[in-house]
């Protein structure tokens, strides 16, 4: 396994990040456990969910999948840095408007929640799952600071936030000689990457390390085409989306097969290839697509190779503003 600083901290991590995300929904628990090991063991020690995920059989039922899985190796739990994040309302019932968001009342109390689910004394990297345009950021940070003085947490990231919101966000931190965001966790890849305008320059003038989520474009980078040729059926959203992207899809899956490499390989090393990027996160369902993962650190892609892919999927044009303007 190859490591890396996350962002401008000292914490190392592994590039590739395990996400949770199917675990209890798509994945059984004894699965779970099961790819939790294999990562483990492989020496993948950053871990990403959500207090939300499994809520399709009850809200935080992952993280109580992660707490098991840690009640059971409880000498590997300082091995792991684990992620999670808030913001999206866990309380059962509708009518209760304090439990979600930003406010200091709702993470103190979403961060409580988190911590009895997963059966740990702490969490390394909390995550505001999307801005609170509502919430002051001297709230924000004060209800953070409390947390990392009790013990609590000892990063604080973000996710799904636009470079402005990083910056206020930083910013509002340095007044009050805070650390600040330490990551941000961004949909990016080669078929989405309009982060590269606004994003991706404040991460890297702030320090943030990134963290892509959904490194396979919800599927469309990882060998569609001949999927759909081996008759392994799609849903008619997918339909509609590959044939919106048809011609990319083609040109990718056959420089794919020039290289001698399966498009969900290439579309990990891609990312793991930009110097920005700290780990994508890797969700997987099975165990193969957790360990066919792996080749995605050893792959070279060199400079002919990556100018291919940026003619196949042309991102936004660089940074904001030369991406649209002089």
């Amino acid at each position: 396994m190859k490591y890396t600083t996350l962002g401008r901290t000292a914490l190392k991590v592994s590039q590739l990040c395990l996400g949770t995300m199917n675990f209890g929904t798509h994945t059984s628990e004894e699965d779970s456990f099961a790819i939790m090991d294999e990562a483990h063991s492989q020496g993948i020690n950053f871990w990403d969910t959500a207090n939300r995920y499994g809520r399709d059989v009850s809200l935080g039922f992952t993280e109580d999948i992660i707490g098991r899985w840690f009640a059971k190796n409880p000498s590997k739990r300082d091995e792991i840095v684990i992620a999670t994040k808030v913001y999206g309302n866990m309380h059962p019932q509708d009518g209760y408007p304090n439990f979600s968001g930003l406010s200091a009342k709702h993470i103190k109390w979403a961060v409580e929640g988190s911590l009895k689910r997963m059966q740990t004394d702490y969490i390394d990297l909390y995550q505001f799952h999307h801005v609170d345009r509502s919430a002051p950021w001297d709230e924000i940070w004060q209800a953070m600071e409390q947390l990392v003085r009790e013990g609590k947490i000892l990063y604080a990231g973000s996710s799904n936030f636009a470079g402005w919101h990083i910056a206020k966000a930083n910013e509002a931190a340095k007044r009050r000689n805070y650390l600040g965001l330490v990551s941000e966790q961004s949909l990016y890849n080669l078929t989405q990457r309009s982060i590269e305008m606004e994003v991706i320059p404040a991460c890297e003038d702030y320090g943030l390390g990134v963290i892509p989520w959904s490194p396979l474009g919800g599927g469309l980078l990882g060998g569609v085409l001949q999927k759909i040729e081996d008759g392994r059926r799609s849903s008619e959203h997918m339909k509609g989306r590959i044939e919106a992207m048809r011609p990319q899809i083609q040109a990718y899956e056959d420089f794919c097969k020039e290289l001698g490499e399966s498009p969900a390989v290439v579309a990990l090393a891609w990312l793991v290839h930009q110097p920005v990027v700290t780990a994508p996160i890797i969700g997987p369902r099975t165990m193969t697509q957790l360990t066919d993962s792996y080749r995605a650190l050893e792959l070279e892609l060199d400079a002919d190779a990556l100018a291919k892919l940026d003619e196949i999927w042309a991102g936004p044009g660089g940074p904001a503003p030369e991406a649209y303007a002089w």
